[in-house]
């Protein structure tokens, strides 16, 4: 389908559509940037796109997705979405499967899994998803994860994250044919050093007379961060000059804002809530930790390394294909206090370490991690 020759771009209008749908409700997340990031490279490699976003009703946070797409030059159609018995959902996507005579249908979601094989009944179309991880463990995600690997079983082609849900989806009965190992990737052109650490600090408003750990992601319980704040509790109490800033929002956010008082690290630690734009926020980090127990492959940390910040991550899922021990960041098991405070104990002494791990973070996101190498890698998916 991605005939064009070398160097030639055909006219968008004359290309094979695929549509990205995806659930989503609030800002978002790393999968949702992924997906807004992805329109732009495929008319070079034979395709053009539009994103379908389900959401719910007047959320506010969908406004913050729209305003990303405008930034991406993204396509963008919010699918407003009352839950499972809205029958509107899918004659709202046949009519937009239809007015953009799409070619391929790639969900992102056990929900809009299933509605392409629902679709795919009126409307012929070739069937893609990307399976971006099961990480959360209530029980209503349990059936939904279910639901999620029946229809795995059904699509043409899937594309996996991170070498653990390649392996997953392998263990279901996919053949190594149409399961396909595709890693979150960065636009490094976007994601490239601005300003020096002491520079970056005083622009967010950080301290600059101790070192700054953050850390970015969902306040869930699969993140660690209760087990994060723990361990800077116990560095403050070794006498360390640290300050610790964790952004993002969720569920665990009253508990978190009650574990940092209860360990009186208040004046140390702080919930920075959403913050829409993080490149700077990277930049004037010192040390960024992902203390997660559970993950796939997430954009943040790639985005963290893109921007020569030194990282200190578990040691789980698809991690230690990224990095490797003492070479480009730190690993420590999950799931423990101890092995947090140990595994940033040489980060804290060693400036020299920080810059070598940060200089070489960066060179293995350019060299196996860029955006277009992973566009060139989904557009031969599509071409099966």
């Amino acid at each position: 389908m991605s005939g064009a020759a070398p160097g030639s771009v055909p006219s968008p209008a004359s290309l094979p559509m695929v549509l990205h749908a995806r659930c989503i409700t609030g800002t978002g997340g790393g999968p949702d940037k992924t997906i807004l990031n992805s329109p732009r490279f495929l008319p070079a490699l034979g395709y053009q796109a539009v994103c379908a976003f389900l959401h719910p009703p007047d959320d506010p946070g969908f406004a913050v997705v729209e305003q990303r797409a405008r930034e991406a030059g993204a396509r963008i159609t919010g699918v407003p979405d009352r839950g499972l018995a809205d029958l509107g959902v899918v004659r709202r996507l046949l009519r937009l499967c239809r007015e953009h005579e799409v070619r391929i249908w790639h969900g992102h979601d056990y929900k809009t899994n299933v509605l392409g094989l629902i679709l795919r009944r009126f409307w012929p179309m070739h069937l893609v998803t990307t399976a971006h991880g099961w990480v959360q463990y209530t029980p209503r995600l349990r059936l939904y994860y279910v639901i999620d690997r029946w229809a795995l079983r059904r699509y043409e082609q899937v594309v996996c994250v991170s070498e653990d849900l390649h392996q997953a989806c392998l263990d279901l009965g996919l053949s190594p044919s149409r399961c396909h190992l595709v890693h979150n990737a960065i636009d490094v052109q976007r994601y490239r050093r601005e300003v020096d650490r002491d520079e970056a600090k005083r622009l967010i408003g950080a301290p600059r007379d101790g070192l700054l750990l953050g850390a970015v992601g969902r306040l869930s319980a699969e993140k660690g961060f209760d087990l994060l704040i723990r361990a800077v509790a116990e560095l403050l109490r070794q006498g360390r000059k640290i300050t610790l800033w964790i952004a993002g929002d969720g569920p665990a956010k009253g508990e978190l804002e009650r574990l940092i008082e209860a360990l009186d690290v208040s004046a140390h630690v702080r919930l920075l809530g959403f913050v829409q734009e993080l490149a700077m926020h990277y930049q004037a980090m010192d040390v960024y930790v992902m203390s997660s127990v559970r993950e796939g492959l997430p954009n943040t940390m790639l985005e963290a390394m893109a921007l020569e910040t030194p990282v200190l991550a578990t040691r789980i899922a698809g991690i230690p294909a990224l990095i490797s021990h003492n070479v480009n960041g730190l690993l420590v098991p999950p799931g423990s206090v101890g092995t947090l405070v140990d595994g940033l104990q040489p980060l804290l002494d060693d400036a020299g370490l920080r810059d070598r791990l940060g200089r070489e973070a960066r060179a293995k996101i350019v060299s196996s991690y860029s955006f277009e190498l992973r566009m060139k890698r989904v557009a031969a998916v599509y071409d099966r």
